[in-house]
């Protein structure tokens, strides 16, 4: 609500009367004549400025004394000047606007010599810093410190590896700062990956959390490779650029690893890869991957019955992935006590790929299923965990197993 008033101004006006005055009492003077002096003490001649009878004539009152002049207008480039020089803001400007004030008030006569001289002293320091500042680096990170604080939605920045606590606890809605604090212990969030958007202009909130969405989880597989290791209450979060930092530059996206029971948070560090793992597990991992990201690209219709080709397709990319996982699986020179869970492991995965490509050539959606079936059961999660143990890696199959996912080979996903 806005208050507003209004002003009245009563206009005050000075009126003159005019009063007819009767002359003293006494003798008048006559038409055509003059009296003439009285005689004696009286007859002496009248002074300066009296009348014939020694009283002041009619018109002759002192005037009244005169208004005083306003005083001279105050330069409003001189109040610039000042403004700007006290704010140190557009120092060059004040420094300008003061030459102009001094050059006007010289010519017009009009106040503000003292303002503008002052304006024109403190621009001329303002002025001075701001060339120290460029020259020494400064200003840039002034710069810098600014674009940060315009950020929305993060106004800080967390690199990969990196725990932190929120100062609300949650990772859902606007973040304004966050508090580092070692993996260890407990701690809200853990970032597992940082990426740059393009530029362009703002593709608007769905594209960027789309973006978020696709690439994080990729992304995760890099930083938490043992997926089986990754605890079920763990969701994918991650920090993203707002209209406004985006307008500063700012396109980077922080992937997070969150507990979906925010009080809870994570205790403990989810990172295991090149930095973490020893040869014989990076090895397991990464040819057990392959396998994973080929299930993962099974078609958008779930039956075979309702996309024939589209999951024969599928079948071949299964098949392909597990030719590459188990020649890499052979190619390793494994520790004694893992060569023989291990070598078990890839003859199952050898035969579920001749499954697979048996189902990749199946004619109708029954036979399909026949080769299918074959294939999941030889790569049943149960069928890894005594490798896994062996390789001293996680041995638990995640629940969703049990509801008839199929991760192949023993890979799993957040």
């Amino acid at each position: 609500m806005r208050l507003s008033y209004v002003s009245s101004r009563i206009a005050r006006t000075r009126s003159t009367v005019l009063v007819a005055i009767p002359p003293p009492p006494g003798p008048q003077q006559p038409p055509g004549g003059q009296y003439p002096p009285p005689p004696g003490p009286y007859g002496a001649q009248p002074g300066p400025g009296q009348g014939p009878y020694g009283y002041q004539p009619w018109g002759q009152h002192p005037p009244y004394a005169p208004f005083p002049s306003p005083p001279a207008p105050l330069n409003g480039f001189a109040i610039a000047a000042l403004v700007l020089g006290i704010l140190c803001f557009l120092p060059l400007i004040g420094l300008i606007l003061g030459l102009i004030a001094l050059a006007q008030i010289s010519r017009k006569g009009e106040r503000g010599k003292g303002m503008a001289i002052a304006g024109m002293i403190l621009s001329s320091l303002g002025t001075a810093f701001l060339v120290f500042a460029f020259a020494s680096g400064g200003a840039a990170k002034f710069w810098e410190g600014f674009k940060e604080g315009a950020r929305g939605g993060a106004t800080f920045s967390v690199d990969k590896g990196e725990c932190f606590d929120t100062p609300g606890g949650s990772l859902e809605g606007m973040a304004y700062d966050v508090e580092k604090v070692p993996c260890a212990g407990k701690h809200d969030g853990e970032v597992f990956a940082n990426f740059q958007m393009d530029n362009g202009d703002y593709p608007g909130d769905a594209a960027i959390n789309q973006a978020a969405d696709d690439k994080c989880y990729t992304l995760q597989h890099a930083y938490a490779m043992d997926s089986w290791a990754v605890p079920e209450n763990v969701a994918i979060y991650y920090f993203t650029p707002t209209r406004q930092s985006w307008d500063l530059g700012d396109r980077e996206i922080s992937c997070l690893f969150g507990n979906t029971d925010a009080p809870a948070g994570l205790t403990g560090s989810l990172r295991n890869d090149e930095t973490t793992l020893d040869a014989d597990q990076l090895a397991y991992l990464k040819a057990d991957q392959i396998h994973n990201e080929a299930m993962e690209s099974a078609p958008a219709e779930a039956y075979p019955e309702d996309d024939l080709p589209g999951h024969k397709q599928w079948a071949t990319r299964v098949s392909g992935a597990l030719t590459e996982q188990v020649g890499m699986l052979r190619a390793h020179d494994w520790d004694a006590e893992a060569q023989g869970p291990v070598t078990a492991l890839v003859k199952d995965l050898d035969t579920a790929r001749k499954e697979w490509q048996q189902a990749a050539k199946a004619t109708d959606a029954d036979t399909f299923y026949l080769h299918y079936g074959k294939a999941a059961s030889l790569t049943d999660p149960q069928q890894a965990v005594t490798a896994r143990k062996a390789l001293g890696l996680a041995a638990d199959p995640p629940s969703y197993y049990e509801d008839g996912e199929d991760a192949g080979g023993g890979g799993a996903e957040v």
